[in-house]
């Protein structure tokens, strides 16, 4: 997406107007940018793009608080966490 928010963008009356083709926009060819009086207020996307962020948001999280665990001394060997989940060869 550009920084550019004029580039692309519609304006709120516009969407009022004529809202099935704004979200047909946004689910043909990306996020669509939504202004009022000219300024950025929204972005208006389709739900699988949504779901696309939301999944990388959470992994990215993730990631975050596996680094912050190493950081605090909380990561557990591998061989240790087989031992924990094994028990006579057989998975928990």
């Amino acid at each position: 997406m550009s920084d550019d928010w004029s580039v692309g963008a519609i304006s709120l009356s516009e969407l009022r107007s004529n809202p099935t083709r704004v979200v047909q926009r946004a689910a043909q060819t990306g996020p669509v940018r939504l202004t009022r009086r000219g300024k950025p207020v929204a972005v208006l996307q389709s739900l699988s793009d949504y779901e696309a962020t939301q999944e990388v948001a959470g992994f990215m999280k993730a990631v975050v608080a596996g680094l912050a665990d190493l950081e605090a001394g909380l990561a557990v060997p591998l061989d240790e966490v087989k031992r924990r989940l094994l028990v006579g060869n057989r998975f928990l």
